[in-house]
């Protein structure tokens, strides 16, 4: 697998860029700002995008959404739960900072154990509430994408609309946790980790 993080946006979301080095065909996870340096690195990377998919419906992981959309063809895909948040400013905090984003509807919604496929590779959906009523991770054999779900020491804010602390909890030793140590992490803020890792070590957990 290709993968490429771009920290990007006012809050540094990461933005995943991943494909399939067969096929040369790829995904954009979170792009949460900096549409056009987004769609540079795509260039650059030589991949065709299929999906654009939004782990969650918070400003800072769709405010590029339409950007990359306009600039790859690709279908925009989010959890049916999280899909109104695309049209809500307040569900997706973007009138709490004061931004105004275009209002996208997705392509498809996702549900758990749905598999998006790109290439080579498959992506499984994995719902995760908690964060949000819609929250999802996106599982590789290798690798996991939580979102705002689990951080490298750290999970997700609870206080926003959507939001529930032992939802939250109960997401990640029940729907995470359940995967082997060497898996990587990949979060939505700050670094990479594993499931190992994080079992040892995560203090909220």
């Amino acid at each position: 697998m290709i993968l490429k993080t771009l920290m990007v946006g006012e809050l540094g979301a990461n933005c995943y860029i991943l494909g399939c080095e067969e096929t040369k065909l790829g995904a954009v996870i979170d792009p949460g700002g900096d549409g056009d340096r987004i769609l540079r690195t795509i260039e650059e990377m030589g991949l065709k995008i299929q999906y654009i998919i939004d782990t969650h419906g918070h400003i800072d992981h769709i405010a590029a959404n339409s950007k990359v959309k306009e600039g790859t063809g690709a279908e925009l895909l989010i959890h049916s739960q999280d899909a109104p948040m695309l049209a809500d400013p307040t569900l997706n905090l973007s009138s709490f900072l004061g931004m105004s984003i275009p209002v996208l509807k997705p392509d498809q919604t996702l549900k758990e154990d749905d598999i998006i496929t790109i290439g080579k590779i498959e992506l499984k959906v994995i719902h995760t509430p908690g964060h949000t009523l819609g929250g999802i991770c996106l599982k590789t054999e290798e690798e996991i994408f939580t979102g705002d779900t689990l951080f490298a020491g750290s999970v997700g804010r609870t206080d926003f609309p959507g939001g529930n602390g032992q939802t939250l909890i109960n997401s990640i030793r029940e729907k995470i946790l359940c995967y082997p140590n060497h898996l990587v992490v990949y979060p939505g803020h700050g670094p990479s980790s594993s499931i190992g890792e994080e079992r040892s070590s995560n203090p909220f957990l």
